[in-house]
């Protein structure tokens, strides 16, 4: 009963200093500063008692969520000086990555030598990719169509910055004529899918090499007699046992790096910027939302997955992923939680990692969305046609996003380029980026752990009950 009526005080609280923050910060209702910095605080010590009685991990990082923003409101300065723990959070998850990802990789192939299976995994997964990502691109363009979130831009005023190019980012292809890009851009990809080095990988945080090597290396495994094959399964399983308890550990340090995190985004861009691109990044947000209703939900349905318990199993992810913007920072906790909602190990680490490169669906709708804001600023009336033969280009060229922060612009900037759209107008969305990172990378984050299920349940391996008694850590 007390934490009911802790919870009820908590969320009244937070409400009203919500709305009194908005409509102060649109001058829309007058309230001095002194008030507002001393209301926010005093919400800031409710939630700490909240937090205190609730005692659980995503409850303390969505508390310190919270703390980042006042912090970044009221001593910008201090927020700055943060930094470094956000950074050094997001660092010490990535550590994780590769080690985990061999590990589960490789177990998953050899400890079971089903290797029609793993074939089976990817066909399915690619399937179910392109489509979710498909619907992503699509629901981009008639929401920004809806919106009109570009008309009206004044460009005159941004500031004409360079911004690296696809030119400057490929060089090669300047040496090459224009009717064989495509094909070079395509090749390219096939080629950076291979590593040079898999340590040289795992340092660089190159999720797809990582993955190619683990499953070739998983296959070759599975093809050596038992007797030398299960020493090497062992030492794998171990790995991989071992770094879901480290995640465990560098966990507890989740809340601190993720208050950091929102208290530098809060105090280096400000509340103010909302204003100059609201539009836009409303489109953003009502965009994802009616993705998730008409996508995910339905896909929900239809397999008859325990929602409420999907939500519980995604909801510390997703929080670590949108306060730090890296899905990186949230893959451990991920693969763990949707290997506890029911979903095999091996399904898991084959789906999630692969999905980190080929189902970006948040970043796929805010590609589309963005490449026609862009155009709608510089007053250029894109046809159908147009529109459709960008959602075509964007359905191949977003499949290589690295899942890091602002890995999207040099997609975006490419796209611009190649239908003739003015690459600067892009300055001005990277000041709201931050802000649309948020959301895109959540959404990544909860396509990836909602493919996992998809694929278990169409191999007819989902753990109904696991997923049923799903609990919160």
């Amino acid at each position: 009963m007390k934490k009911n009526k802790v919870g009820q005080i908590t969320l009244v609280v937070i409400t009203i200093a919500i709305l009194l923050t908005v409509l102060h910060e649109f001058n829309i209702v007058a309230v001095p500063d002194q008030w507002m910095m001393a209301m926010r605080w005093l919400v800031a010590a409710v939630l700490f008692v909240y937090a205190s009685v609730k005692r659980n991990l995503t409850t303390w990082i969505l508390v310190c969520m919270i703390f980042g923003v006042f912090v970044g409101l009221d001593f910008p300065n201090v927020a700055a000086a943060l930094h470094p723990l956000s950074k050094g959070f997001i660092k010490l998850v990535k550590t994780i990555v590769g080690p985990i990802l061999f590990g589960t990789l490789v177990f998953g192939i050899a400890g079971h030598s089903d290797l029609k299976q793993v074939g089976r995994m990817a066909w399915k997964s690619m399937l179910y990719f392109f489509c979710a990502t498909s619907c992503a691109i699509f629901i981009g363009l008639a929401v920004i169509n809806i919106t009109h979130a570009g008309v009206g831009v004044d460009i005159s005023q941004m500031p004409q910055e360079q911004l690296p190019t696809a030119k400057m980012v490929d060089k090669e292809l300047e040496a090459l004529p224009e009717n064989v890009h495509g094909i070079y851009k395509f090749t390219h990809f096939i080629y950076e899918l291979f590593p040079e080095n898999v340590v040289k990988s795992m340092y660089e945080n190159k999720v797809l090499q990582i993955v190619v090597f683990s499953v070739l290396f998983g296959i070759g495994l599975a093809m050596v007699e038992e007797k030398k094959r299960k020493p090497l399964v062992d030492l794998v399983e171990s790995l991989s046992e071992a770094m879901f308890k480290f995640t465990n550990i560098i966990m507890y340090f989740a809340p601190i790096g993720v208050g950091a995190a929102m208290a530098y985004t809060v105090g280096h861009l400000g509340i103010d910027i909302l204003k100059n691109l609201f539009m836009l990044l409303g489109s953003l947000y009502i965009a994802l939302i009616v993705f998730i209703l008409l996508v995910f939900v339905p896909i929900m349905i239809f397999l008859k997955i325990p929602i409420k318990k999907f939500i519980q199993s995604v909801k510390e992810p997703v929080s670590i992923a949108f306060a730090t913007t890296s899905s990186d920072a949230a893959l451990p906790k991920a693969m763990s939680n949707m290997e506890r909602f029911g979903v095999p190990r091996k399904i898991v680490s084959f789906v999630i990692p692969t999905g980190y490169s080929f189902n970006l669906d948040g970043t796929s709708l805010y590609l589309s969305l963005a490449s026609i804001f862009v155009a709608q600023a510089a007053g250029m009336d894109l046809s159908v046609g147009q529109q459709l033969a960008i959602a075509f280009t964007l359905m191949i060229t977003s499949k290589g996003v690295a899942a890091v922060p602002r890995a999207s612009l040099i997609v975006l900037i490419a796209t611009a380029e190649q239908f003739g759209l003015p690459v600067f107008i892009i300055a001005a969305i990277l000041g709201i980026d931050e802000l649309m990172d948020m959301a895109r990378t959540s959404v990544n984050v909860i396509g990836n752990c909602l493919a996992t299920v998809v694929v278990a349940k169409w191999e007819g391996e989902f753990d109904e009950e696991a997923a049923k008694n799903f609990k919160e850590d």
